[in-house]
């Protein structure tokens, strides 16, 4: 089956407005910016988002997030996104915050068809006792808290009861894609990608390379194509548009050279 579609905004022109959406990416790392932009360019709002974080340097996720189309957060890491917190804090945003690897396992399970797990993560915290701010009253007070959650033990450790997460819609980027739906990641943009686009029940996926069936070893393959429904081919220039969050380099010495 042929699941290549022919634009961005074609692939997310059925993203209805309230939509639940798992988002791959980290930091600025295998991010879907193509897709997210035609998301905002398609003009959705009120979308929940599931994602490791919101975006960065005004790029991602944060775009939609500056623009008020963002509904609710679920997600482990709210880091130097300074929109993000002030609307989290102003009670603009309701924010669900996850230990990171409780996370990618709510993903997984989601798409494995698993309703819900126990880990032993966040017993004993309010992950687990409830309590967690989920919105803000924007003066200070917490409008809505998360609720305690089941802990049960077993062989004498005690463990908490997490569900498994599934999304209206999952949004990822890849390095290599077949028509199949086949993707290939490089190296640390597989982060939450494979995990996402598992969760997804519509998952598109934007990639760098669009290649034949058979042209990928199936050995190679990160995530099978039965996990993806549309495949976008981005152009050289929107492949090779990748910003780098923090850049760090050597001071020069005196003959302009650079130190080891």
């Amino acid at each position: 089956m042929d699941k290549v579609v022919a634009t961005a905004l074609e692939a997310v022109a059925d993203v209805p407005d309230g939509a639940t959406l798992a988002v791959g990416g980290f930091g600025l790392s295998g991010v879907p910016n193509v897709l997210i932009e035609a998301l905002y360019e398609r003009g959705a709002s009120g979308l929940s988002v599931v994602s490791n974080n919101c975006g960065a340097m005004e790029s991602g996720l944060a775009i939609l997030l500056a623009a008020g189309r963002i509904a609710r957060v679920t997600g482990s890491y709210i880091g130097a996104n300074k929109e993000f917190a002030r609307q989290y804090l102003a009670g603009e945003l309701e924010v669900e915050m996850i230990p990171q690897g409780t996370l990618a396992e709510r993903l997984r399970a989601g798409g494995a068809g698993i309703p819900a797990f126990y880990t032993p993560a966040g017993v004993g915290t309010q992950v687990a006792d409830g309590g967690l701010p989920w919105r803000y009253d924007g003066s200070g007070g917490v409008a809505l808290a998360s609720p305690p959650k089941e802990v049960r033990e077993f062989d004498g450790t005690q463990y908490v009861l997490e569900h498994g997460i599934r999304t209206d819609f999952a949004l990822v980027r890849a390095a290599r894609g077949d028509r199949h739906g086949n993707l290939v990641f490089n190296k640390s943009t597989r982060n939450f990608n494979p995990l996402a686009a598992m969760a997804g029940r519509i998952t598109i996926a934007e990639v760098e390379e669009l290649v034949e069936p058979g042209e990928i070893e199936p050995d190679a393959v990160h995530l099978p194509g039965i996990f993806v429904q549309r495949v976008v081919a981005l152009t050289p220039q929107q492949a090779a548009d990748k910003l780098i969050e923090k850049r760090t380099v050597s001071a020069p010495v005196a003959d302009g050279t650079v130190s080891e």
